[in-house]
């Protein structure tokens, strides 16, 4: 069998479950795998703080494991909290950001580590990111002049057909300065240019010198794509995008059904 030496997860879809949970089969299993001397990567769009409580109900401090936050902007070793790569949007977009949020009537969101800043704060967009999050939203009067810099990443929310437009616009405007993609149909990330699962995955490769063949990643969305053919082991849910399961070498069963860990007994355990 591989010597598989590291287990990517992402989160939302993947590891927890409809409730945002990590299920006890889901926990137990992970645990044992880290006993085994296995290293967990939790890669996710979500910030740092959004991820922190499932990296510390996994133990991850313990155990060594790798948060990779804002879809890879940002990579933190958990048992040092030390950051080992980060990337940050250019300061002059984030107004051409926020003219585009007030212009189409979309709440633009950003963080500032603890808290969700927005200018809509009881909006049920933002109130969604702040749930998945466990995080408190902060309203701020004026974005441009409020928000901390750098920045990682800008979230503009909207219903999903009327974020087409906002959408084209900033692809077309900002081509070649950010990223511009959907990880949920109501949620448009907006990151620095060529931020990527799995190209942050082969930084930390590198770092910990080993090889994507020992690597297993699994997801269920359009983000977790780039990072399931990269790995030596690509796991889809069976609840994931159907071009995601294409490319996988593997499916499971569906978050709500414990997928994670039948992946991890068949994979790691040979059950």
């Amino acid at each position: 069998m591989t010597d598989y030496r590291l287990l990517v997860l992402d989160l939302d879809g993947t590891l927890t479950n409809s409730k945002k949970e990590i299920s006890p089969r889901n926990l137990d299993t992970l645990i044992r795998l880290q006993e085994q001397g296995v290293k967990l990567v939790l890669a996710s769009g979500r910030p740092t703080y959004g991820i922190a409580p499932l990296a510390d109900q996994l133990q991850m401090e313990r155990f060594g494991g790798f948060i990779l936050s804002f879809n890879g902007g940002e990579i933190i070793d958990w048992s040092t909290k030390n950051m080992l790569y980060s990337q940050q949007l250019p300061d002059e977009v984030i107004p051409i950001l926020h003219e585009a949020s007030v212009t189409y009537h979309h709440p633009i969101l950003s963080y500032d580590g603890v808290h969700i800043l927005t200018e809509e704060p009881l909006n049920d967009h933002v109130r969604k990111e702040a749930f998945i999050n466990k995080m408190k939203v902060r309203r701020v009067v004026n974005f441009l002049t409020e928000t901390p810099r750098p920045l990682p990443k800008c979230l503009i929310v909207g219903d999903p057909d009327e974020l087409i437009e906002t959408e084209a616009e900033l692809s077309l405007r900002l081509q070649g300065i950010i990223s511009v993609y959907r990880s949920e149909p109501y949620f448009l990330e907006l990151v620095p240019l060529g931020i990527d699962k799995a190209r942050s995955l082969a930084a930390l490769l590198e770092h910990l010198g080993l090889t994507r063949e020992q690597m297993v990643c699994m997801g269920d969305g359009y983000n977790d794509q780039t990072m399931i053919e990269f790995a030596g082991m690509g796991v889809a849910m069976a609840n994931a995008q159907e071009p995601v399961r294409k490319v996988a070498d593997y499916v499971t069963c569906s978050n709500d059904e414990d997928g994670v860990a039948e992946a991890v007994e068949h994979l790691f355990f040979g059950k």
